[in-house]
């Protein structure tokens, strides 16, 4: 079981995905009263929106190689994000 307080934001992909899993197996189990289950259903939530944070500032951060018609070369995020293109 995850460590991490009620309310608390993971500080990690790592933690959240955890917590996630945990939440999952929890329910899986069938063994909570209705006001529990809710409760740890709406910490999965938190949990998934917590990685989905974290991927999305993980591709953020991707860099691909693009070579334009001139053979020129430059680094562009995975997400297009054109303010941050380097020309090599």
């Amino acid at each position: 079981m995850s460590e991490n307080p009620a309310g608390a934001q993971p500080a990690s992909f790592e933690q959240a995905l955890e917590e996630l899993e945990d939440s999952a197996a929890r329910l899986e189990q069938g063994e909570l009263s209705l006001e529990d289950a809710l409760q740890v259903f709406e910490r999965g939530v938190a949990a998934s929106r917590a990685c989905a944070r974290f991927l999305d500032q993980a591709r953020k951060r991707v860099q691909v190689l693009q070579e334009d018609e001139a053979g020129n070369f430059r680094l562009e995020f995975l997400d297009g994000d054109e303010d941050s293109a380097e020309q090599q």
